[in-house]
């Protein structure tokens, strides 16, 4: 079968001994409870558990008697033969259940397989009986376990046994009181599981209160996606104990699971905001207002603009003005206008950030050089972040007082265009790579290794052929002391991007 895990959330109802040695009592649990599901099919799979002990051989030859050892006494009183049990499982089929079945000893493995059953469920008891491990894992069949009382380690343990076996499976947190109070449900126990076997599809078992409605609720906001719960029904001298449910408190208990999972939501995804939510939001951002007249292909930045509101329909607001978003203006707008998207032309540069920074970091990876974790980053895209890998450098600034240290990142082919400094002289190392250099007209080709000194007022362009780093020492550096000799240069405000974090 596909595994039962990887569907919908399963929900198990355990039949147990609360057919009391009657299989039509039996019967009549299977379609009471199928009565009460139909609604929530959907949503839902559902399954349906007994429970197999080869008797003969599961008690003791000396206590097969015995009335005065409780389980002896309950087990023998509610024996049904394999034929009965074969009926039981006939109709769950028949009804639409997944067939679910609890081995407590070797014999009954075979049993169940020869019964075909969809799942095999390993009950706290026998988590850690290594030989009825060893029968289960041999079989084709996924396997569901329940945890109470058992350590990390053995669950450790027994996860590594079933995984290196390759057995599809899930885990069960259960508390095993009968009836479990709320102060001892131990929930938190399904987000140690999730976190501790990612893969493992997680579950919770249930012995609460069957009129308790908030314990699946709080499991399914956890994460558990299998759910298991005692059910029968009571019918002349048969009453219910006090953890098993009755198909009156099975959809009740049903109908709390899916509001629950409906007030969850989606899951490993983002969810559809609604329209209502995205106008409620767009209402209360700031709107961008001209702060003076903008003309048609003058670029538009927080310098250029206001924020207030109200809001226009369709205006560009606060939230769209990023450092990876540049917005140029496609007609004159007039000072104190709202500035509307159809009014500017846009360009979202962050994945062609997130694409040249992959190179940048590659180059450093190649040059071995020890680059620290706080330190920013400038890329310089003079003729915008397109044209970067031609014409551009990446600089990493460690310091900067009366002296000053850079790291400069050139890539493969690319070049910074000619500049010189009025104040400040510098030194550049070539750490890595090939650099040519040509200073007020001379070229000349450098090497790792190779000391070039840049005074005041030359004019200097460097690029590489394979890729580069250099480190700069200079005197301080000021930010108006850049001179290009292309005037387009200059005039461009957004030809740096600056990243606080970006080694990661």
């Amino acid at each position: 079968m596909n595994n039962p895990f990887n569907s919908k959330p399963l929900f198990v109802f355990e039949m147990a001994n609360n057919h009391f040695g009657n299989m039509e009592h039996g019967l009549r649990i299977i379609r009471a409870i199928h009565s009460v599901i139909d609604r929530f099919k959907p949503h839902f799979d559902f399954a349906f558990k007994m429970q197999y002990r080869n008797l003969d051989t599961f008690i003791h030859p000396d206590f097969k008697n015995r009335s005065d050892v409780k389980y002896v006494k309950r087990f023998r009183e509610t024996r049904l033969e394999s034929d009965q049990f074969r009926k039981l499982k006939n109709e769950i089929i028949k009804l639409g259940f997944l067939s679910m079945c609890t081995p407590f000893d070797e014999k009954s493995v075979d049993l169940i397989e020869e019964h075909g059953y969809d799942i095999i469920k390993v009950a706290s008891c026998s988590f850690t009986d290594w030989p009825l491990l060893e029968r289960i894992a041999k079989s084709d069949k996924p396997v569901i376990c329940s945890t109470a009382g058992i350590s990390l380690e053995d669950i450790d343990n027994v996860v590594s046994f079933l995984g290196h076996r390759g057995r599809q499976f899930a885990l069960m947190h259960c508390v095993a009181e009968y009836p479990t109070l709320n102060k001892n449900l131990q929930l938190n126990q399904v987000d140690l599981f999730k976190s501790r076997y990612p893969n493992v599809r997680v579950g919770y078992s249930t012995h609460e209160d069957p009129d308790n409605c908030d314990a699946v609720k709080l499991a399914i906001a956890k994460g558990a996606m299998i759910f298991e719960k005692h059910v029968g029904v009571t019918e002349g001298n048969i009453k219910l104990n006090n953890y098993s449910a009755s198909p009156e408190q099975v959809a009740k208990w049903l109908n709390a699971a899916l509001e629950a999972f409906g007030m969850c939501g989606v899951s490993g995804r983002r969810y559809e905001f609604s329209q209502k939510e995205t106008e409620s939001l767009v209402s209360l951002r700031r709107g961008a207002f001209a702060k003076r007249r903008i003309t048609k292909g003058e670029s538009v930045g927080l310098a250029d603009v206001f924020l207030a509101i109200p809001t226009t329909d369709g205006q560009i607001t606060a939230n769209d003005m990023s450092k990876y978003t540049l917005l140029t203006a496609s007609k004159d707008i007039d000072i104190n206008q709202p500035i509307l998207a159809g009014q500017v032309d846009r360009v979202e540069t962050r994945e062609k950030v997130r694409q040249v920074l992959d190179k940048i970091k590659e180059v450093l990876r190649n040059s071995k050089a020890v680059v620290p974790q706080q330190l920013n980053i400038e890329i310089s895209h003079h003729y915008g972040i397109d044209r970067f890998e031609e014409i551009g450098c990446t600089i990493i600034n460690y310091l900067n007082r009366e002296y000053c240290k850079k790291l400069i990142v050139i890539l493969p082919g690319q070049a910074h265009p000619e500049q010189y400094h009025q104040r400040k002289e510098e030194t550049f190392i070539v750490l890595y790579g090939d650099v040519q250099i040509t200073l007020d007209g001379v070229k000349r080709d450098c090497r790792q290794g190779d000391i070039v000194t840049v005074e005041r007022g030359v004019k200097h362009i460097f690029g590489s052929k394979t890729g580069a780093v250099i480190e700069e020492i200079s005197s301080t550096h000021y930010k108006d002391d850049s001179y290009y000799t292309d005037p387009a240069i200059s005039k461009n405000p957004n030809r740096k991007t600056v990243l606080n974090y970006w080694l990661d």
